[in-house]
C-alpha cells in the first residue's frame, strides 16, 4: 500500500535518539509489572493474600492492560505515538501512586490495573512509529531491542527491588517509579517526532485505512498466530512475571532473598536473548528465514524445557531457576510472531494490527497467571500438597500450549483473507 505523504525514514541519529526516549518507557512498564514477583512474598503476609488473590493482582495489570488494546490502535493510527503514549503515561503516574497508598486488596488491585492502562501504549506506540520510521530489518532489530530493554525492567525488579525494600519499603518504591515515568514522558515529548497523517492516495487505500478492525479480523495469518501468542508467548510472560517467584519459593523451598537472585538471573538471560535476536534477526530475514520457522522448530523446545520443570520439581529443586531460565529462553521464539504480525499488514493499519495481537497476548496473560492461581487453589481445597497442586497447574499450562502449537502447525501459513 503506497500512502501520499507518508513518513520518511528517520536518519540513523534521530533513529537512536527516538529508540532510547520509548525505550526509556518500556523499560519502567516492565519493571512495574514484574515487581510483583519479587513483592509476593510481602504482599502475602501484609494483605493476607492467597494464590487465587496474587494471581489476580498480578493478572490486573493485564487485564486494565487489554482494556484499551482496541482503542489504542485506532488512536495510534490517527493521533502518533508521541501523543498517545504522553497520555497513557500520566494514568500510569496516578496508578503508581494509587498503588503506594492503598490499603487493601482492592484498592491494590484497582491501581494495579489504572497502571496496566497507562503503560499499555509503551510497546504498541513505539512499534507502530517503527513500522513507518524504520526499514524492515531495523523492525526486527528494534522489535527485540524493546523487549530486551523490557528484560533489563524485569532484571531491576528483583534483586535492586529486593535490597531497596528494607531500606524504603514497597510504598516508597513506587512513589519514586511515578517520579520516574513523569521523567520519561518529558524524554518522549522533547526527543520524538510528532506525527503526520499520511493521506491514502486512492479510494481502495482510504477504504482500508477507514476500515477500523475488520481487515486484521479478517486476516488468516492473524489468526494463525493467535493461539500461540495467547498460550507460549503470554504464557512466558505470566510465569517470568508471577509465577517463576512462587514455584521457586513454596515449590523449590528456596528463600526470598534466593528466589530474588533466581529471577534475576532469569532475567538477566532474557535480556542476553532478546539482545541477540536483535543480532540475527535482519540477517535471517535477509536469507529468507521467516519467524514462522523459526518458531515452528523453536516452540517444541519450551514444551519439553515445561515437562522437565513439571517432572523434576523435586530433584531439580536446586535448578529450579536454570530450567525456568531455560523455559523463558527457548519460548522467546514465539516473540518473532509480533513484528511478523505487523508487517503482514499495510502501514496505515500497523497500529490497529499490533495492538489487536498485543490483547491477545496480555488476555494470555491474564489468564495465565489468574488460572494457575485459581487452579492451585482447587487442587490444594480437595487435599493435594502444594507441590502436586502446583504440578498439576502447570500440567494444565502445558496441554493448553501443547494444543495451541498443533493449532498453528495445522493452519494454512499464507496471508490470504478467507
Amino acid at each position: 500500500m503506497t500512502l501520499s505523504k507518508a513518513h520518511p525514514l528517520l536518519s540513523r541519529r534521530s533513529a537512536i535518539t527516538v529508540f532510547l526516549a520509548f525505550a526509556s518507557a518500556y523499560f519502567l512498564s516492565t519493571l512495574i509489572r514484574g515487581i510483583t514477583a519479587t513483592l509476593s512474598p510481602t504482599l502475602t503476609v501484609e494483605m493476607g493474600l492467597n494464590a487465587r488473590d496474587l494471581g489476580l493482582l498480578a493478572g490486573g495489570y493485564f487485564l486494565g492492560f487489554s482494556f484499551t488494546q482496541l482503542p489504542l490502535g485506532s488512536w495510534l493510527d490517527r493521533f502518533g505515538p508521541k501523543k498517545v503514549n504522553l497520555a497513557f503515561l500520566a494514568v500510569a503516574v496516578l496508578g503508581c501512586l494509587a498503588f503506594a497508598t492503598a490499603t487493601s486488596f482492592i484498592g491494590l488491585l484497582a491501581a494495579r490495573m489504572l497502571c496496566g492502562v497507562g503503560l499499555s501504549a509503551c510497546l504498541m506506540a513505539p512499534l507502530t512509529g517503527y513500522r513507518r520510521w524504520f526499514d524492515a530489518s531495523a523492525q526486527l532489530r528494534t522489535n527485540s531491542w524493546m523487549l530486551m530493554t523490557g528484560s533489563l525492567g524485569m532484571l531491576m525488579s528483583t534483586l535492586p527491588v529486593q535490597w531497596l525494600m528494607p531500606l524504603f519499603g514497597w510504598r516508597a518504591l513506587f512513589v519514586g517509579l511515578a517520579v520516574f515515568v513523569m521523567l520519561t514522558m518529558l524524554l518522549i515529548a522533547w526527543l520524538v517526532p510528532a506525527w503526520q497523517n499520511a493521506t491514502p492516495a486512492t479510494d481502495s487505500e482510504k477504504s482500508v485505512t477507514d476500515s477500523g478492525y475488520s481487515e486484521v479480523w479478517r486476516n488468516r495469518y492473524f489468526w494463525r498466530m493467535t493461539p500461540v501468542g495467547f498460550f507460549s508467548y503470554g504464557g512466558m510472560v505470566a510465569i517470568q512475571t508471577l509465577w517463576a517467584g512462587p514455584w521457586l519459593t513454596e515449590v523449590a523451598g528456596w528463600t526470598s532473598v534466593e528466589a530474588a537472585t533466581g529471577l534475576f538471573g532469569i532475567n538477566f538471560i532474557m535480556l542476553l536473548t532478546f539482545w541477540t535476536w536483535g543480532l540475527i534477526t535482519p540477517k535471517l530475514s535477509r536469507n529468507g528465514i521467516h519467524p514462522d520457522l523459526l518458531i515452528t522448530w523453536g516452540l517444541p523446545l519450551s514444551l519439553g524445557v515445561m515437562c522437565l520443570l513439571i517432572i523434576g520439581a523435586d530433584q531439580l529443586a536446586g535448578w529450579t531457576a536454570v530450567v525456568l531460565a531455560l523455559f523463558c529462553l527457548t519460548s522467546s521464539f514465539v516473540s518473532l510472531a509480533q513484528p511478523a504480525v505487523g508487517q503482514a499488514f499495510p502501514a496505515a493499519l500497523a497500529g490497529r494490527a499490533l495492538s489487536a495481537y498485543n490483547l491477545v497476548i496480555f488476555s494470555g496473560i491474564f489468564v495465565v497467571q489468574w488460572g494457575i492461581g485459581l487452579a492451585v487453589d482447587l487442587f490444594k481445597s480437595l487435599g493435594w500438597g502444594t507441590v502436586a497442586s502446583f504440578q498439576a497447574a502447570m500440567t494444565g499450562f502445558l496441554i493448553c500450549s501443547v494444543i495451541s502449537y498443533g493449532y498453528f502447525l495445522w493452519s494454512k501459513p499464507d496471508n490470504q483473507q478467507p
